[in-house]
């Protein structure tokens, strides 16, 4: 006799198994794929894009803006910097670090001695690992090849308040560092770094000194913030005797929310310096900003700049540069800058192009730069 259903042992009717058909539409859950944001959140990816056009209006048949470094094509539209970076912060107790590939005409100024050659547009600007200990509020260590700590304005135009760069920024102070770094915030006021490096824009040493460097920052009130920075060291390729030393000084000062000013003050000797023709040389300059944000997405902003080579081992020529640059940000969308900019060069020589090679004392230039980041 059958039954069409059969009983377990408690007595209960038995649940027959699922059909293939009901098994089939059982599908196995998925992660969801990783997006592009997220995947650009986790490496610490950015990417930055520089370029503009430079009008020089004495249309030197040089086509050069002379005693300019960032900017020293003129009449030509360029994208002078394409950079990619991955970047992150050191927790307390872990690691960080920082990579940064630089290519176009700005990474032809900033290469470093043993890394790249000056007619290459590639630079490996940045590369170097951060490690904070956790010793009272955290003492960071990096060692590696690091944008330089000196002076007030930076390789990336985004984020100086002009689309050209200072005289000083230029050819007074260097852009990178590769060695080893140790900084400690002691208060919210007061924090202090040392440095032991191969010297200024030396990936690979010239010769077997060190060269040495302290910065110390300082905001005693709240709108005010002072920032120290010294370097000593031989610089001269296989020579450890002779040293250089360069002081930097930068200052701001919060003067309300919309208006910001700085100065920034180098000063800086070798001894026995071959480009003097072994004697002492010195040079020195100082740079004036001051910044006003109308809103959000319009600011405006001067810098005024004197900078004495007096012994043209910097700029190639015994002169005093000056130089006032009037620029005009505006943020014309949430990652991108454009920067109108007027610019008036003059030197005690002859110093800038027109008709011919070094033939006039001054020169004036407006430019218009973009920046975007992603």
């Amino acid at each position: 006799m059958m039954f069409p259903f059969v009983m377990n042992a408690s007595g209960e009717e038995a649940i027959p198994d699922a059909t293939p058909e009901a098994k089939a539409e059982v599908k196995p859950e998925t992660k969801p794929a990783v997006s592009l944001e997220e995947m650009k959140n986790l490496l610490g990816m950015s990417i930055y894009l520089q370029g503009g056009y430079t009008f020089n209006f004495s249309n030197p048949d040089s086509m050069t803006n002379e005693q300019r470094l960032f900017d020293k094509k003129t009449n030509t539209f360029l994208i002078d910097l394409a950079q990619i970076q991955f970047a992150k912060d050191a927790p307390v107790g872990g690691l960080g670090y920082k990579l940064k590939l630089s290519y176009g005409e700005t990474a032809k100024f900033i290469h470093s001695s043993g890394l790249g050659n000056p007619n290459e547009s590639f630079d490996l600007t940045e590369a170097y690992v951060d490690y904070v200990a956790p010793l009272g509020s955290g003492l960071k260590l990096r060692f590696g090849k690091f944008a330089t700590y000196i002076s007030a304005e930076m390789i990336e135009a985004k984020d100086n308040y002009n689309y050209s760069r200072s005289f000083l920024y230029s050819f007074a102070t260097p852009f990178t560092h590769t060695g080893f770094m140790a900084g400690y915030k002691f208060s919210e006021a007061f924090s202090a770094s040392l440095y032991i490096v191969n010297g200024w824009d030396v990936a690979d040493d010239n010769n077997k000194g060190k060269t040495f460097g302290a910065s110390f920052a300082v905001a005693p009130i709240e709108p005010l913030a002072l920032t120290f920075n010294f370097m000593y060291g031989p610089e001269q390729a296989n020579n450890t005797s002779n040293n250089r030393f360069i002081f930097d000084w930068i200052g701001a000062f919060k003067a309300t929310k919309n208006l910001t000013f700085m100065a920034n003050v180098d000063y800086a000797y070798e001894e026995r310096d071959p480009l003097n023709s072994g004697r002492n040389s010195e040079w020195y300059g100082v740079a004036g900003y001051a910044k006003y944000d109308f809103t959000d997405f319009i600011s405006t902003s001067i810098r005024v700049e004197y900078f004495n080579d007096k012994d043209g081992v910097r700029t190639g020529i015994a002169q005093e540069l000056k130089e006032i640059t009037l620029t005009v940000d505006f943020k014309v969308a949430k990652n991108l800058l454009v920067r109108p900019e007027y610019r008036h060069d003059w030197s005690t020589q002859n110093a800038f192009d027109s008709n011919k090679t070094f033939d006039t004392r001054s020169q004036d230039t407006v430019a218009v730069g973009m920046m975007y980041t992603w």
